[in-house]
């Protein structure tokens, strides 16, 4: 089958499309026809020579951990799916690539009002954002800060704050101000005097802060947030046991991810794709991302 690889890491320029073995699925695991891959910061960590914990095997390396794509083939006692269904999914890596296998338990049924590039993009940013706002505990009359929130991450985590009935005030550029105001959230420009802008936005205090994009948004966050521990970095890993804040921790899950596609499906949450690329133009992608700035995600169109 095609995949974008590297065979030794790098620069954007490493992927390449080639040649790779076709993978069986084993018990308890689907094959998936590969429609759409979301591509985010992980995947170029990946590029430039990280090994994920629990990766094993050498090169060539097939980034990619989240897909869309219709199940073509399914291993001895893998239930709850049939070969035909359309579904979106995550893995460790592998999903730029025409084919990938996971566990049964690693894809759900995919909507079908949801577009295939969203629904291979979807994972990353709805399961992290969950995750992150159950670490900060929040909740109802909460004000959160968000850093990067027209990102991806960011997008999803504004929107599942105010459902819970927290206050939102998000960092971004002034050209994203109004996509923050229609997921709810009251934008702010980051940069020189970032603390004293929020600070009167929230004459009240900040009880939380979710930080996408490091630097000096951590040192932002831990001047308006009086406890550490409602502070969690996204970006900022190597600093947090040091500082005191927290990372996100826990699994991604086949429940969680239809719950939001099937928010998507509804129109309630918003999800805006910002560029879509072909498996053969992944380095590009990756280049988008590392620019650091953009709205929404980034997807691969593979077949």
């Amino acid at each position: 089958m095609r995949a974008a690889a590297f065979a030794t890491p790098g620069g954007p320029e490493v992927l390449q499309v080639m040649e790779v073995p076709l993978p069986e699925p084993g018990p308890g695991q689907v094959r998936v026809r590969v429609r759409a891959a979301g591509v985010q910061p992980f995947d170029t960590a990946v590029r430039r020579g990280w090994t994920p914990p629990g990766v094993t095997g050498g090169l060539p390396r097939v980034p990619g951990n989240e897909f869309a794509g219709v199940v073509d083939e399914v291993g001895e006692g893998a239930s709850g799916v049939e070969p035909g269904t359309e579904v979106l999914g995550f893995s460790l890596l592998n999903a730029y690539a025409e084919y990938v296998v996971v566990p049964a338990s690693h894809v759900t049924p995919k909507p079908g009002g949801v577009p295939w590039e969203v629904a291979g993009a979807l994972t990353a940013a709805v399961q992290t954002a969950e995750l992150a706002l159950d670490g900060l505990a929040v909740g109802e009359g909460d004000t959160l800060l968000v850093h990067g929130a027209a990102g991806a991450v960011g997008t999803a985590a504004v929107q599942i704050a105010r459902w819970r009935g927290a206050s939102v005030i998000g960092t971004a550029r002034e050209e994203n101000h109004e996509h923050l105001r229609a997921l709810g959230a009251v934008p702010v420009v980051y940069g020189d005097g970032l603390a004293d802008r929020v600070r009167a936005l929230a004459p009240g205090g900040v009880d939380a802060a979710l930080d996408g994009a490091g630097g000096v948004a951590v040192d932002v966050s831990l001047e308006l947030v009086k406890d550490r521990a409602r502070v969690l970095t996204l970006v900022e890993h190597g600093k947090a046991a040091e500082l005191g804040i927290k990372v996100t921790r826990g699994e991604r899950t086949a429940e969680r991810l239809g719950r939001y596609a099937a928010e998507y499906a509804s129109g309630r949450l918003l999800f805006p794709i910002r560029r879509t690329y072909r498996l053969e133009e992944a380095a590009d992608a990756h280049r988008e991302i590392e620019t650091g700035h953009g709205r929404g995600k980034v997807a691969l169109i593979v077949g």
